[in-house]
């Protein structure tokens, strides 16, 4: 071996080994992050349910539809902008932290994860809608509220 390659395998060496300190340490500062989220966050993580939102309130929200654009194209919450559940770190900075923010999916669990990563970054104001579109559907869309505030049933 040349001193020209083993330099370089030295260098390579290096710089892997640094590199698998670095991955380690960013781990574990994630990890960190979470677990100081976890121990600090309200019950619920954030979820809501669409009963829960007033038909008024829906202008004031963004709301994120987080599934995949042939899901979206099928059809989407009226207002919702498409953005797939991966992507919402990598484009957080066009997800406001000033107004309410809505994020869901199908049923809530890839939305939760989404929810769940915003959350862990700072978005205090993001809320994941609890049984995703299917619920919301089901339980009467805007007017979900209005619905479950309905006259008793006796």
């Amino acid at each position: 071996m040349t001193f020209t390659h083993w330099g370089m395998a030295l260098l390579t060496t290096t710089a892997l080994s640094f590199g698998g300190v670095a991955h380690a340490d960013n781990k574990a500062i994630a990890t960190d992050e979470m677990e100081a989220y976890l121990e600090f966050v309200d019950y619920g993580g954030g979820v809501i349910f669409a009963e829960q939102i007033p038909k008024d309130e829906w202008p004031k929200m963004v709301v994120i539809d987080a599934r995949d654009p042939a899901q979206f194209a099928k059809g989407h919450i009226p207002g919702a902008v498409n953005m797939d559940w991966r992507q919402v770190l990598a484009k957080r900075n066009t997800i406001p932290k000033n107004k309410p923010v809505l994020i869901y999916c199908n049923t809530g669990s890839l939305s939760a994860q989404a929810g769940f990563a915003l959350r862990v970054a700072g978005w205090e104001n993001v809320r994941i809608l609890q049984g995703g579109m299917t619920e919301w559907q089901a339980k009467g869309g805007f007017d979900a509220a209005a619905k479950a505030a309905g006259p008793a049933k006796h």
